[in-house]
């Protein structure tokens, strides 16, 4: 439920858009405005339906936020999404610009694509593990700008939870077995941050339930052939002057771009 009238949804909708084609997001939120987490995902979903009219294509969503931590800081008392899309999507070795960007930020985390519709009438956590075909190690790209008032949650989700592009990895098909692997993103050579004893696949579908009946809310569902991207385990890192990123899992391949 929202408390913003129609007029407001579209006068803010319009805008979040605008700015984000200019480079220049949450512009609205120098204003100060307040927005409810239920306000900021209405305008979030009007925005995502303004981009699909004129011929974007979404191929998933992101699940974000599913640390504890960076729950409370952003005044969560659960995980956010957020919406993928077509033209964001890079393959490994992608060359981007630094300049299509405000102030980038990077993840290290993994994705999976779906074999098959995710329902929430039918949804165990047996049924996800056998409905993933496959998994990737990917690094996401964030616009990060905040300019309202902390907690920034509202601000993250109508800005589409702040994502910018994801650059896929290798692809892996999915594991029929328990596994534990590590997670490092690496700039220009350095370990930036680094995780351990991540395991497949308690660790990395723990929230795809919430997400699927998250959608549900809306009717919606995650489709065949979704890319779902199953949340990061640390807080975003800054893309500054340095230039080539790259994320290794021992177990799952590796993935890496260049910053201009």
């Amino acid at each position: 439920m929202t408390h913003l009238s129609q007029k407001e949804i579209d006068t803010f909708s319009q805008k979040i858009l605008e700015d984000y084609d200019a480079k220049n997001p949450s512009t609205i939120f120098k204003d100060k405005i307040k927005l409810s987490n239920s306000d900021a995902l209405v305008l979030q979903s009007t925005v995502s339906k303004l981009r699909e009219k004129r011929g974007e294509e979404v191929i998933g969503y992101k699940i974000g936020c599913v640390l504890k931590e960076t729950q409370k800081k952003m005044g969560f008392t659960q995980p956010a999404w957020g919406t993928l899309w077509k033209n964001e999507l890079h393959d490994s070795g992608v060359k981007l610009n630094k300049k299509d960007y405000s102030n980038p930020a990077m993840e290290a985390e993994f994705g999976i694509i779906l074999d098959r519709d995710l329902k929430p009438e039918s949804i165990t956590n047996e049924y996800i593990l056998n409905s993933v075909k496959s998994i990737y190690p990917l690094i996401e790209i964030h616009n990060l700008v905040f300019h309202g008032d902390a907690p920034h949650g509202a601000e993250l989700l109508a800005n589409n939870a702040i994502h910018a592009g994801v650059i896929l990895g290798s692809k892996n098909k999915s594991p029929n077995k328990n596994l534990t692997t590590d997670l490092k993103l690496i700039y220009d050579k350095e370990i930036v941050d680094t995780w351990s004893n991540k395991k497949w696949p308690d660790d990395m579908l723990s929230e795809i339930k919430w997400l699927v009946n998250e959608q549900a809310k809306t009717k919606n569902i995650l489709k065949k052939d979704s890319l779902i991207l199953t949340g990061a385990y640390g807080f975003p890192i800054p893309i500054n002057n340095k230039k080539i990123i790259e994320v290794t899992s021992s177990k799952f391949g590796n993935v890496n771009a260049e910053f201009n």
